[in-house]
């Protein structure tokens, strides 16, 4: 993923957060919002909470990076990942096939995942 297809902190996040439409699941919380950028850009949030390990937690965001390239994702929306501690344990395809049917609730998905 490059990185004007990634949300910088602060601002962007913020706005996401405030203004975003939240689908919530059992491996994580999805907030989605329109963005005039006329692709998709991607942020996501593992927090220490999550787990003490940078180790950990970097494995979680390379995982979630790589089911939303799966996705062939491209409306132009901001979307924002954040990992609940049961990703920790879940195996690839059903993160994949959760942030499928998150973005397919918020209505920017139609179809399957491939």
């Amino acid at each position: 993923m490059d990185r004007s297809r990634s949300l910088k902190k602060g601002p962007e996040f913020d706005q996401v957060y405030q203004e975003g439409t939240v689908i919530g699941g059992p491996l994580f919380v999805v907030r989605v919002r329109p963005n005039g950028v006329g692709h998709a850009r991607w942020g996501f949030a593992v927090g220490k909470k999550l787990s003490k390990s940078s180790v950990v937690r970097n494995r979680v965001k390379r995982r979630l990076k790589e089911a939303a390239r799966l996705l062939g994702f491209d409306s132009p929306v901001d979307v924002i990942v954040t990992a609940r501690p049961a990703v920790l344990d879940a195996e690839f395809a059903r993160i994949r096939d959760g942030l499928a049917a998150a973005l397919r609730r918020s209505g920017y998905l139609g179809g399957r995942a491939k």
